[in-house]
């Protein structure tokens, strides 16, 4: 039987790539609603989307779904799940399961998975799933965040350099992991977030887990139940996600 936990959907209408994305139209409804969608299947014991935007907030209410609003002022999603914590005023041992507003496509097993690697590691803050990197190009690619974890699955390196990088030339097709940007947190830990101190590290790879990695906190990592689809982050992502639902429905 799966462990209780809560689900937070950080949702901006701020985007670079693609503006306005989590209120676009996919088969009659904003992208956010499909998303919410994904979480209220996955047997969480709570639902909420986290934003700024009283139109993301308005189109949730309206389906039926729960919000709390948060500043427009947060660097990262965790920064934003920090604050919902904080109003919700979750319980310190919750876990709760960070889906972002732009992964409608997020397997549902994935979900209770990262939530179950949490609860089994008591010592653990956090927890995150990887996907084996098939390709060389994506290895070398700096936009695919590449994961280094210990026998145990607990993280030791997170990067956009092709690490681990053989010393001989050549790729590790059998060690190159691909990140998998879906977390699991206790409430607690998001509650401390905001108290660790500035990262060098997460501020020259841009990326936020390396906070936690270099204020010493335990991340468990497992390989993902079910592969994982990249989230939309462009108009392509988005064409191909309706084409993904249109083909679904013949």
């Amino acid at each position: 039987m799966s462990p209780p936990f809560r689900v937070l959907i950080p949702a901006r209408r701020a985007s670079s790539r693609l503006p306005d994305k989590v209120l676009a139209e996919v088969a009659g409804r904003p992208l956010i609603l499909h998303v919410l969608d994904r979480a209220r299947a996955s047997g969480a014991v709570s639902v909420h989307v986290a934003t700024d935007s009283e139109a993301v907030a308005d189109r949730v209410l309206a389906d039926g779904g729960d919000v709390v609003m948060t500043s427009a002022h947060h660097r990262s999603g965790t920064d934003r799940l920090a604050e919902a914590v904080s109003v919700l005023g979750f319980d310190a041992g919750d876990i709760v399961v960070n889906l972002q507003g732009d992964e409608p496509a997020m397997p549902i097993a994935c979900l209770i998975q990262v939530a179950e690697l949490l609860a089994e590691q008591p010592e653990a803050q956090m927890a995150t799933l990887w996907s084996g990197i098939e390709v060389e190009a994506e290895w070398r690619d700096p936009n695919v965040v590449k994961l280094v974890a210990d026998h145990a699955g607990r993280a030791l390196y997170f990067s956009r350099a092709s690490v681990p990088h053989p010393r001989e030339g050549g790729w590790p097709r059998a060690q190159g992991r691909r990140h998998v940007g879906l977390y699991a947190y206790r409430a607690g830990a998001l509650a401390a977030w905001r108290t660790l101190a500035a990262s060098p590290l997460e501020q020259l790879e841009s990326l936020e887990q390396l906070r936690a990695l270099q204020a010493g906190w335990w991340i468990a990592t497992a390989e993902a139940a079910a592969p994982i689809p990249v989230g939309i982050d462009t108009p392509e992502d988005l064409a191909r996600f309706r084409a993904s639902l249109s083909q679904a429905s013949v």
